[in-house]
This record gives structure tokens, C-alpha cells and sequence, in this order.
């Protein structure tokens, strides 16, 4: 994919009308805010509430980065070998790539800590799949036959939907992200940044729904000084991985549940919750009196 295309698919990723869901969840700022946060206290001199709201951000984005972008990449490295395939037994491929994918929505569900932030994912995470079947992918008639990487997407897709619509999968946001960008064929970096920024954006927009923030004051903080943080989480976490051994092209052996995981990796690079206040508050969203966001 050369850069053209490659900024035209990050163009529509990034429009704000994309039936994704995310207008719904404030990924715990609500909470947060009900709890007091963000008013600075009395000691906080010179402090105000959009201090605070950066505070936020900046460490939701710390989580967040350190929590899902492994997901991403070992997603999009299923997808990757999905296409990249040459085998001829396509059924085999599928099951693999959906085995992997499962273990991966498995491991994002344990290490989700709170019912809320899980449910708030996978309602994201399944929109994301209908959106690339409903809005992205080409009518199946319309494919040529000998076009094998898009059948394969397309099945690829439609299959691990259909697997989160029976509950024998999760469906998870940062996963599902992966199997989206990986199946337009964006960059592993291109599509890890654009999805903390995305986050960035959806906590603003929480922000000026919640009358915390004006509108303008939003675009300021995105450009000024959120750029900067979204940059350097991306940065910093765009090496990490699960520590799941995900399949292989040409791998035909089952992968033993008791040895899916590299111990070195996941001593070194494996996924983390970085901010347990933030999960605590995030996990009391519902028990608010009155909300605006379902999470």
C-alpha cells in the first residue's frame, strides 16, 4: 500500500461519524469526575479543573497504551500471516487465525479488570467488524475469484463476527482494531497510533459533552498538548506483544493450551494495567445516580 492510500483509509478511520459506538463511553471519566478528580484541591494552587482533565488523559493513555497495544500487533500479525498464506487448505488457515484470535480476546478479558470497561470494549470491538463488512469491504459478488488475500478477509471477518455474536468469543476492542487496520492493510505503526489517538479524541469528547471543557478549548488540547502525549505512549509501547505464541504459516500441530504463553515475554514486554485508580473509578460507573455515558 503506498502512503496515498494508506492516509486516505487513515482519513475515514478517523472521521467521527463511523458507527463505532464510542460516543458512549467515557472510558472513566465520568466516574472519575463524579468522585471528585477533577476539581484540584485546596493545597493544588494554581491548579484548575483542565489541569486535572489532562491529568486524566495522561495517564489513561499510559494504561490504555500499555494494556492494548500488544493487542493490536499480535492481531494484526494473525491477519498479516492470514494473508501472506500459501497453503491450499483453507479451512485449516481459518481455524488457526480464529483459534489465535480467540486466545487473544481471552487474555484482553482477563486482563480487563472491570465489568464496565469489558462491556464498553466489546460493544466497540463487534461495531468495528460490522463497520469493515457493512462499510469497508467489497460486495463478496464483486470479488474476483483469483483475489484469494480478499476472500480470505472477508471470511476471515465474517467468521470471527459471527463467533462474538454466538458468545464463544469476546469480541474485544483492541483486537477487533487489529483484524480491522490489518485487513485494509494499514501499518502496525500507522494503525497503534491511530488508535491511542482515537482514545485521546473520545476522551475529549466525553469531556465537552460533560461541560467540563468548551469545544474549542478540546481542538486546543488535542493539538498542543495531548499531540505530544499521544506520540511518545505510541513510541513506547509499539514493540510489545501478548506472549502468546500465535500460529504460524504452515503450522498444521495444535498449539498445547499449556504452552501458549513465552514466560520471557511476558516478564518483559507482556501487557499491563498501569493506573489502578483508575480502573477502581471506571469500575464504579454504574453505580452513579445519574449518567450521561453507559460506561
Amino acid at each position: 500500500m503506498d502512503s496515498d492510500e494508506e492516509a486516505y483509509i487513515l482519513l475515514l478511520l478517523s472521521d467521527g461519524n463511523l458507527p463505532t459506538g464510542s460516543f458512549v463511553a467515557s472510558a472513566g471519566l465520568e466516574s472519575y469526575a463524579t468522585h471528585g478528580f477533577l476539581s484540584p484541591l485546596p493545597e493544588q494552587k494554581g491548579k484548575d479543573k483542565v489541569a486535572c482533565l489532562v491529568d486524566f488523559i495522561r495517564n489513561s493513555l499510559s494504561t490504555y497504551a500499555r494494556n492494548s497495544l500488544p493487542f493490536v500487533h499480535d492481531a494484526m500479525r494473525v491477519v498479516q500471516q492470514i494473508i501472506d498464506g500459501t497453503s491450499s487448505d483453507e479451512s485449516g488457515w481459518l481455524d488457526r487465525a480464529l483459534q489465535d484470535l480467540s486466545a487473544l480476546d481471552d487474555l484482553y478479558e482477563t486482563m480487563t479488570l472491570n465489568h464496565v470497561s469489558r462491556r464498553a470494549s466489546k460493544s466497540q470491538g463487534v461495531a468495528l467488524l460490522t463497520l469493515y463488512s457493512k462499510g469497508f469491504s467489497k460486495p463478496r459478488s464483486s470479488i474476483p475469484r483469483e483475489d484469494i488475500r480478499q476472500h480470505r478477509i472477508s471470511t476471515l471477518v465474517d467468521k470471527f463476527k459471527l463467533m462474538i455474536r454466538r458468545e464463544d468469543t469476546h469480541g474485544h476492542l483492541p483486537v477487533c482494531w487489529g483484524v480491522l487496520t490489518g485487513s485494509l492493510g494499514l501499518s502496525l505503526e500507522r494503525s497503534q497510533f491511530l488508535h491511542l489517538f482515537l482514545h485521546a479524541r473520545s476522551l475529549l469528547s466525553a469531556a465537552v459533552r460533560m461541560n467540563t471543557i468548551g469545544p474549542y478549548a478540546s481542538q486546543q488540547l488535542l493539538l498542543h498538548t495531548v499531540r505530544p502525549l499521544v506520540f511518545s505512549e505510541a513510541k513506547n509501547c509499539s514493540h510489545l506483544c501478548t506472549g502468546l505464541r500465535v500460529s504460524l504459516p504452515g503450522q498444521h500441530s495444535e498449539i498445547d493450551e499449556d504452552s501458549r504463553f513465552d514466560e520471557d515475554v511476558l516478564e518483559s514486554q507482556g501487557p499491563a494495567m498501569t493506573w489502578p485508580l483508575g480502573e477502581i473509578l471506571a469500575g464504579r460507573h454504574d453505580l452513579q445516580h445519574s449518567r450521561i455515558f453507559n460506561s
